[in-house]
């Protein structure tokens, strides 16, 4: 039965890579604007061997949770941790102390009247 499952496995792998090889070929044809029909229709061919090798392996037991894309779109996201940032208080020497300012003078606030 194991041996069965993994020459299924092994098989769609296979056609997986025939396929991407396939799709390949039908967007440079598409790009040189040439007739795509004979490999679009050959990808889908593949596609439906997939799916039934897919169907038989898990008719047999394989064992393959593919969520959907509403399970993804709900499953639980934390948000990435960050590292905290350390302040490191910098020391000074005294070659690098400035000689005491003075303070600079008081503004004294105006107040805006209305106009009569």
């Amino acid at each position: 039965m194991d041996n069965r499952l993994n020459k299924l496995r092994k098989e769609m792998n296979l056609l997986r890579e025939e396929m991407v090889r396939t799709e390949a070929v039908m967007h440079d044809q598409i790009d040189h604007d040439q007739d795509s029909t004979e490999a679009a229709v050959r990808l889908l061919e593949m596609r439906m061997q997939v799916a039934a090798k897919v169907a038989e392996w898990k008719a047999l037991g394989g064992l393959a949770i593919l969520p959907t894309v509403e399970e993804r779109l709900k499953e639980k996201r934390e948000p990435l941790k960050r590292p905290r940032l350390y302040l490191v208080p910098i020391r000074k020497t005294p070659a690098q102390k400035a000689p005491a300012q003075a303070a600079p003078p008081k503004v004294k606030k105006r107040r805006l009247a209305a106009r009569a």
